[in-house]
């Protein structure tokens, strides 16, 4: 009753039932079928092209058999049992996969929390090492100066001074570390989603900190991004320029970004010391250090890929592929 009353190429004109209250009737009244309690009132209509017989009684089997019209087919016996256990069947069957596909859309999400989870640690890690390594060590040094100059202030003026012009010095390079770490998370361009102008903006500032001569080539409009993409890319790009001068000690950077019709794709090549891109994959704690994990996965989530090409003495190339045009990512266990 169910499947027949939702096919658009059938029609459901009538259901017989002697018992008012069987599941089937109130299937029928659910349907707006009508229900009469003697089929023989159906057979005088027109317009009825089949009839299926699943009572199992032998008295109304005999009396359709004896109806000869034409066009008019009539399923009942074994046949009629045969097609009604094929059609329960396809019902079980049918709630089976909804419940299985309900199974693993719920798994899923838990999968996606978990790795989104993951991101903003491997982040929190991130930002962590860079303070560690690079504005507390200032301040520690800052502050070992200045207690210097309180033992040499009475003894050696002149030795005190120049301490505390290396101090002003340190500290200044502190305030610009500070600000880095502030401009790292959160760019101003974000707000305007601009990531052509974020990258640029970025990219004078880390050649600036760092001393290290950077190309930036981009192609292509942002317009087409939405703006988890354009985040994750930053961070992947920021993650892999962090690593060429850190732990490369790269002097020149290359960035390539290329945004088409179908593909995005990107590039950061650096001329540093390079690395064993095998040995470091099956290494998990240098996988993890390098932030090398982190890029890959963002690249995931984006539905393209994050690869790496290094030989030692001849700098490390990381490229990025995240396909565009009409495609589902997943986000938080959501559809963006």
């Amino acid at each position: 009753m169910e499947i027949f009353a939702k096919d658009p190429l059938a029609k459901v004109v009538g259901m017989a039932e002697i018992k008012s209250k069987a599941p089937g009737a109130d299937l029928a009244q659910k349907f707006g079928v009508p229900v009469v309690r003697d089929y023989r009132e159906f057979l005088k209509m027109k317009h009825v092209d089949l009839v299926i017989d699943v009572t199992g009684n032998p008295l109304v089997e005999r009396a359709l058999q004896k109806i000869h019209r034409p066009n008019l087919a009539i399923i009942g016996g074994p046949s009629a049992k045969f097609m009604w256990q094929l059609i329960d069947a396809r019902i079980r069957a049918t709630s089976e996969i909804e419940k299985t596909l309900m199974r693993y859309q719920s798994l899923f999400r838990r999968y996606v929390k978990e790795e989104a989870e993951s991101a903003v640690d491997e982040e929190r890690t991130r930002i962590a090492c860079e303070i560690h390594d690079g504005l507390v060590q200032t301040l520690v040094g800052l502050n070992f100066k200045m207690e210097r100059c309180t033992e040499l202030i009475e003894q050696e003026p002149d030795k005190c001074l120049a301490l505390m012009q290396q101090g002003k010095r340190h500290l200044k390079h502190g305030i610009q570390e500070a600000r880095q770490v502030v401009f790292n998370l959160r760019p101003g361009q974000y707000e305007r989603l601009d990531l052509m102008a974020a990258l640029s903006s970025y990219l004078k500032s880390y050649e600036q900190q760092n001393g290290v001569q950077v190309e930036f080539v981009p192609s292509g409009k942002d317009a087409v991004l939405d703006s988890k993409t354009k985040v994750f890319l930053f961070r992947i790009i920021q993650e892999a320029l962090s690593n060429a001068h850190k732990h490369a000690k790269a002097t020149r950077v290359a960035v390539h970004l290329k945004i088409g019709h179908d593909m995005l794709t990107g590039s950061v090549t650096d001329n540093g010391i390079g690395f064993d891109v095998q040995a470091v994959s099956k290494d998990p704690e240098k996988w993890d250090h390098f932030g090398l994990r982190g890029m890959k996965e963002r690249a995931r989530l984006l539905g393209g890929e994050a690869q790496w090409e290094s030989v030692k003495g001849q700098g490390t190339t990381v490229t990025i592929n995240i396909p565009l045009g009409r495609r589902d990512r997943i986000w938080n266990g959501q559809k963006s």
